[in-house]
This record gives structure tokens, sequence and C-alpha cells, in this order.
């Protein structure tokens, strides 16, 4: 595999979180909405599935029909998902139990496809930042190989001021800039949480893009909806007001 980073399109960003299950697929979905607003063509890429389910005879994963379906560039799964998992467990493991490997190289390649289409590009990872994906790489060297600025996702609950601050110091050991980060309520019964955000400001060197409450259970778009309205996107390094991009449509 080429150590070469990936030329991105004119904008992209490589989604990332404190953990698991603390609204990376929101945020990312957010970060497409708010895309299609400006009318550029953006596409979703969830470069990896772990948790999987049959309908009408096609593999669904709900994370990754939640990035297509903000998108403005319609594109194959086999693009935007290429390992897409059956098993909702580590991602190295659900590959094995399939007899896959999921090779850093064949994600890359279908990032490339994707930055042609696109002029803007928003990829989620999986898990937290080092969550392993086969038995010599993790997510922080795919972040790493596709060489994107990051947007940290913070789970805000007990704990979160050591789990974002020990991410944010991995993003950098990588050499990855990080664009922004946004605090996402993960559990509502959180004491301070205010004050936890406050301090994180203090400390993390870089925009703060927002904090989403906890909201109240909502069909998947109109959660991302109401998601990307807590989001500053202006802040945003890149975001779409600093290029002339062609107009928004299904491909």
């Amino acid at each position: 595999m080429t150590n070469a980073t990936v030329h991105p399109p004119k904008a992209a960003w490589f989604v990332a979180g404190t953990d698991t299950e603390i609204g990376k697929t929101l945020i990312t979905g957010a970060l497409l909405h708010g895309l299609r607003k400006t009318g550029v063509r953006s596409a979703g890429m969830k470069p990896v599935a772990a948790g999987a389910e049959l309908r009408d005879g096609v593999w669904h994963n709900d994370d990754a029909d939640i990035l297509a379906a903000e998108g403005s560039v319609a594109l194959p799964q086999e693009l935007t998902t290429p390992f897409l998992l059956r098993q909702p467990t580590a991602p190295h493991i659900a590959a094995a139990q399939e007899e896959r490997t999921i090779e850093l190289a064949d994600i890359l390649s279908c990032y490339r496809q994707i930055a042609a289409l696109a002029d803007a590009v928003v990829i989620e990872g999986v898990g937290g930042f080092r969550v392993p994906l086969n038995d010599t790489h993790d997510t922080a060297d795919l972040a790493q190989q596709l060489g994107l600025p990051v947007v940290l996702v913070v789970g805000l609950r007990l704990g979160c001021i050591s789990h974002a601050l020990l991410t944010v110091e991995a993003i950098a050991a990588r050499g990855l800039p990080l664009a922004g980060w946004v605090a996402n309520t993960v559990d509502p019964a959180m004491l301070n949480g205010d004050a936890n955000i406050a301090a994180l400001k203090q400390r993390i060197d870089a925009p703060f893009l927002g904090h989403v409450p906890r909201m109240s259970v909502l069909p998947a778009k109109a959660l991302v909806e109401a998601a990307a309205g807590h989001l500053n996107f202006s802040c945003l390094p890149g975001w779409p007001d600093s290029f002339d991009a062609k107009p928004a449509g299904n491909t």
C-alpha cells in the first residue's frame, strides 16, 4: 500500500469521535445537510459499517443510509460503504467472521472515485479514533492515509473531557489538522454539561462548531435537520463559501 496522501476535492472532512455511539452519523449527516443547502455537489462516505440488515434482498446499514439520503450526489453503496459488515461488533472481528480483510487501499480507491464526482465529501469514521480495522491498521491510519482535516464529535457524558483531549492529541500525532469540534449530548442527565464544554473550549485549539442537545425521538432525516440547526458551519475551514461550486443534483 502506498503512503501517498489522497488529493481531496474542493472540500472534504473526516469525522472522528471520542467513542462509539456518540453521534458521528448525526453530525456527519448534519454537515451533508448543510452542504446540500449551499447548493454544492456533496457526498457522504462511511467506508466501514458494522451491523447490517437484509431488506428486500439488499444489505443495509442505518448509518450509511442516513449519509446517502443527505448527500446530493447519488452513488452506489459499493463506493460509499465498501466494507458493509453484518455483525454489529468491532469491525476487524466482523470482517474476520465473513472471511474478509478491511484493506485501506480499497477505501482510498473508492474515495478517489467519489472525490471525482463531488465538490465536497464528508467521511465518517467507525467507533473511536483508533478502532482496529485489520491486524496492522486502525481508523487513525485510515484518517492519516486520507490526509483530510478532522471534525471531532465529543459525546457529552461523564469522562468526556479526558476522552476528547486524548483524541485531540492522537489526531495531532498523525499530523492531521483539527478543523473543528462538536459537543453532542449523549447523557441528558449529565451534570454541568456547559462547564464541561467551557473546559474543552479552553483546551482545544480549533473552532467550536456548536452544541447539539439531546433531542426527542424523531425520524432520522428530522433529527439530522434539527442537529444542523445547532451548528455554525461558517466557522469550519473550507466551508463552500470559499469556492465556486457547481449546482447540486443527482447523478
